[in-house]
Order: structure tokens, then C-alpha cells, then sequence
């Protein structure tokens, strides 16, 4: 049995779950999210919870288990509390501010480059070199954060370039001359 897959998924007050064949629908406090899951998964919704049942103990109906339970998870999560995801520029000159609605980086290339946030998801810029993403769906946090990430991928010789909050960037030693 799935550890993950079997326990509730906890409905706090104020949050809204509809079922309607295989799309599932969250509604709460700060938006609405949408997801089809697979026709496969039961999903039972009780009053303060949602249980996530498998029909087999297949290899795919096994790994789909958790994965729907997660998901349901962090639609729930989303709708009340949202996430978001931190990035540092690390260089000399290596800056971030916000035109409008659009993100400017200035990161060693001959050109600003600008990133245009796609709907439901907000880039805040509280210091030259942080930049932070939210939203309420998870995965798109996520996708919008390693775009601004890729932009300028750390690097190991100097360290320079964006990386996650936190994040841990092996160094590696340069040339040596005889």
C-alpha cells in the first residue's frame, strides 16, 4: 500500500471539491484550479476530506496511487495558501527590476532580457537580486521559476549566474599553470 497514496487529503473550511467524471475542480479562498486525473483512480469526497482509492495493485495503478493523491494535495494547498519560489542573482552587475508587469534581467548579456509572466502567476522583485514567483498551482510556479533560471544557469568555476533560494552550487577548481 501506498504510504502517501492512503492518507486523506485534509478540506479545509472555505474550500470547495467537485468531482465531475474525471475533472476534478478546487475551489477556494485565493482562486480555482482544474485537473483531469486518470479515469482509473476513485476518488471518495466526504464532507472535510478526500481518500484516494486504487482498483488493482497493478505497477501503473501502484505508482498512479500517490501521484493523484499528491496532486489533489497541492490543488487544495494552492487554492489556500498558494506557493512560491525564490531565486538570487549572484554576479557582479547581475540585476533584476520590474517594468510593468514584465520581469528585466540584466545578467552579463548585451541585452536586458524580459519575461513576461503568464496568467495567474505573479514575479515579485523585493531586492535587485531576488526575484520571487507566485501562484497557486504548484507546477506552474515551478515551470515559470526555471525559465527565469535558465536564462543564466550557475556556474561551477565563479558561482555566478540565477539559482534557486538556497540551492547548492558544486565549485570546481580552474586551470593550473606550470
Amino acid at each position: 500500500m501506498s504510504r502517501i497514496g492512503k492518507k486523506p487529503v485534509e478540506v479545509p473550511s472555505g474550500v470547495t471539491i467537485t468531482l465531475d467524471g474525471t475533472l476534478l475542480t478546487v475551489k477556494g479562498p485565493k482562486g480555482e484550479l482544474k485537473r483531469e486525473l486518470h479515469p482509473d483512480m476513485k476518488i471518495n469526497i466526504a464532507e472535510n476530506e478526500v481518500v484516494v482509492e486504487r482498483p488493482t495493485d497493478n505497477k501503473e495503478h501502484r505508482a498512479l496511487h500517490g501521484t493523484t493523491r499528491s496532486l489533489i494535495n497541492n490543488m487544495v494547498e494552492g487554492v489556500t495558501k498558494g506557493f512560491e519560489r525564490g531565486l538570487e542573482l549572484i554576479g557582479v552587475g547581475y540585476r533584476a527590476t520590474k517594468s510593468g508587469q514584465k520581469l528585466v534581467l540584466n545578467v552579463g548579456y548585451s541585452h536586458p532580457v524580459e519575461i513576461e509572466p503568464e496568467q495567474g502567476i505573479e514575479i515579485d522583485v523585493p531586492s535587485n537580486t531576488k526575484v520571487v514567483v507566485k501562484g497557486i498551482d504548484k507546477e506552474r510556479v515551478g515551470a515559470v521559476a526555471s525559465n527565469i533560471r535558465s536564462v543564466r544557469l550557475p556556474e561551477p568555476y565563479k558561482g555566478k549566474g540565477i539559482r534557486y533560494e538556497g540551492e547548492y552550487v558544486r565549485r570546481k577548481e580552474g586551470k593550473t599553470g606550470k
